[in-house]
């Protein structure tokens, strides 16, 4: 497994930006804006290839992000999303997402942290039981 990044929900991404690249020195290493779900996401790291950290930012939203809700997940790379998932199952963890499309699923910590697994490179093709099951919570 490899950590990839850890996301948090930013109200203002100006003065985030601002903060996390002219105060802490990180770099921006990628962004996604997704007009349709109104939403952007900043990936910063302090190296191109390192840990990241994932700021959301849900345009124009109202809700004050309080401290637990501003936090999102830690993702975390996987060699085979298939059998990540089953060895949490056998192991009582309850797969939140499943991984129905072979690239991503969710499972969360004792704690209540959501965990997203990514598969490694490329999607792996879409195979049973993971296409059949139902959401068995929210993440």
């Amino acid at each position: 497994m490899k950590f990839l990044h850890t996301m948090v929900r930013v109200d203002d991404l100006d003065k985030s930006l601002d903060f996390y690249i002219n105060q802490l020195g990180l770099i921006e290493t990628k962004r996604v804006d997704v007009p349709k779900g109104k939403f952007s996401l900043i990936f910063l790291a302090t190296e191109v290839g390192g840990p990241e950290i994932e700021l959301t930012h849900n345009w124009g939203s109202e809700e004050e992000y309080t401290i637990g809700r501003n936090f999102g997940h830690l993702a975390f790379e996987v060699a085979d999303i298939y059998k990540t998932c089953a060895a949490l199952m056998a192991s009582g963890v309850v797969i939140n997402r499943p991984p129905r499309d072979g690239h991503m699923a969710f499972v969360k910590s004792p704690d209540g942290i959501s965990i997203e697994l990514l598969q490694k490179d490329d999607a792996l093709a879409p195979q049973e039981p993971w296409l059949s099951m139902e959401n068995q919570g929210s993440w």
